[in-house]
């Protein structure tokens, strides 16, 4: 802002008061899940403190307003190292340029005009003592009420905080933080503004990332972007890469196509059932007849399956189509289950156990839906995977895991009520570690599949 104003501060920190019960040791600690990632949960205050950390960072160091070395972190999407890289390697100038700025050491200090002298408003065009009007870096100048009124509209209507450009005509200088804040007079219009800052530090920076839960506004800090899970202290468990539910052993590239492939088959199953389809060797057109999903061409002869299109010899060792599907509704069904294994927690305390001796019940809950979920994710894996040794290694830890889970299913669901308190705690200790260990087999093997190589994308999916 010209006319020399107070370089103000974004009072961000004010927007924030954190009401979590949990302890903020807790919240800023570094946490190591059983893949060795580390990461720190962030609550809506430390993501503000984390932001205004680097913003003091970088303008200790270039020595120019923070509302200026806020602007260029978010251009070089909160890199500060790229940043610094640039400005003491490359054109400053095309820097600034590009990022919407005016350099601050090429601004001359011309005339000042009197305060009381009269200027015409750019929008408005009506008349104002100078001291009224306001400008950016760039000589354009404008009344308040035309700003406040100009800025409203991008804030509110248009959920815009970063690109908010001079008003004048083809200026493409951004509206800087203390501008902002000294022009915004609404409360309620510098409180979206500033909420808005703080959410782009998080989605602009690769290495954050916010919880995907419903109504969690923490956010996950991490050290490098790996596919690896992050667990959030709302109990959200997912991948940082693409914040979808933690989906190993099936890369995210993979995930994205599999769920758009089976969003499309969705949308159209009822169609598809009773029209046309064309074979995916020699893309003749074929009628499906019958409620079998295994179709053979008849001019090429081709075999495949209706639903996927994956040729048959494979599809028949894997089954993707159908066991995702049938994993996806086990895992939903599980809910049902919290309600037996909370009822049997009930019991148990009620026969004098204490909170700490039933979790091994909860334990257990938890180990069935993660091997659920590893389940469902490793048919799509397997359907984009060409046949080879190793593949048949994972069939085989697919099945013994796939029997492991529905074993314990069982005894929870069904046979627990028909034991003594001593018999279930020792069965489910027992089924539970097992479960354990031959998802954790799986994994390490596809794992290690990924660092070998040995995994080829299979050109028929």
């Amino acid at each position: 802002m010209s006319d020399n104003e107070p370089d103000l501060e974004l009072d961000l920190e004010e927007e924030y008061d954190s009401n979590d019960d949990i302890e903020m040791a807790q919240l800023e600690s570094l946490v190591t899940d059983v893949e060795d990632y580390k990461y720190k949960i962030l609550s809506p205050d430390k993501i503000v403190s984390e932001m205004i950390e680097k913003i003091k960072s970088v303008n200790l160091i270039l020595l120019i307003p923070s509302t200026t070395a806020r602007i260029l972190l978010h251009h070089f999407k909160w890199d500060e190292e790229k940043l610094l890289e640039d400005y003491f390697s490359k054109d400053r100038a095309a820097i600034f340029k590009a990022a919407g700025l005016v350099d601050p050491s090429s601004v001359s200090k011309s005339k000042e005009l009197p305060s009381d002298s009269t200027e015409f408003c750019g929008i408005c065009l009506s008349p104002f003592i100078r001291s009224l009007m306001t400008g950016l870096e760039c000589g354009h100048r404008f009344c308040g009420d035309c700003w406040a009124k100009y800025l409203s509209v991008k804030v509110m209507s248009e959920g815009e905080c970063l690109s908010i450009s001079c008003p004048a005509h083809k200026c493409e200088i951004l509206v800087d933080d203390t501008s902002a804040m000294a022009l915004i007079k609404d409360s309620t219009v510098r409180s979206k503004y500033q909420c808005l800052i703080t959410q782009s530090f998080v989605e602009c920076n690769r290495l954050l990332k916010w919880c995907p839960a419903p109504d969690c506004n923490r956010a996950v800090k991490v050290q490098e972007v790996e596919f690896k899970p992050v667990k959030c202290v709302c109990g959200r468990r997912f991948c940082f890469k693409c914040s979808e539910t933690w989906h190993a052993p099936i890369l995210c590239e993979y995930l994205r196509k599999w769920v758009k492939t089976a969003a499309e088959d969705s949308a159209t199953s009822h169609w598809i059932g009773i029209n046309t389809k064309e074979c995916p060797k020699c893309h003749t057109a074929i009628e499906k007849n019958g409620g079998c999903n295994h179709m053979t061409c008849r001019k090429c002869k081709y075999e495949f399956c209706w639903i996927c299109s994956v040729n048959w010899a494979h599809h028949n060792v894997n089954y993707s189509c159908n066991r995702y599907v049938n994993y996806k509704k086990s895992f939903e069904k599980d809910n049902d289950l919290c309600l037996i294994i909370g009822e049997t927690i009930t019991k148990f305390q009620a026969l004098g156990m204490s909170w700490m001796e039933v979790q091994f019940l909860t334990r257990a809950l938890e180990a069935l839906r993660q091997c659920r979920v590893t389940l469902m994710y490793s048919y799509p894996f397997a359907y984009y995977i060409e046949p080879c040794n190793q593949m048949d290694i994972f069939v085989d830890n697919q099945r013994d895991l796939e029997i492991a889970t529905e074993e314990l299913a069982q005894y929870l669901e069904r046979e627990l009520q028909y034991d003594s308190v001593v018999e279930v705690k020792q069965k489910v200790r027992d089924k539970t570690a097992y479960c354990e260990d031959r998802r954790k087999v799986l994994l390490d093997h596809v794992h290690e599949g990924y660092d070998k190589d040995w995994w080829k994308d299979n050109s028929l999916a």
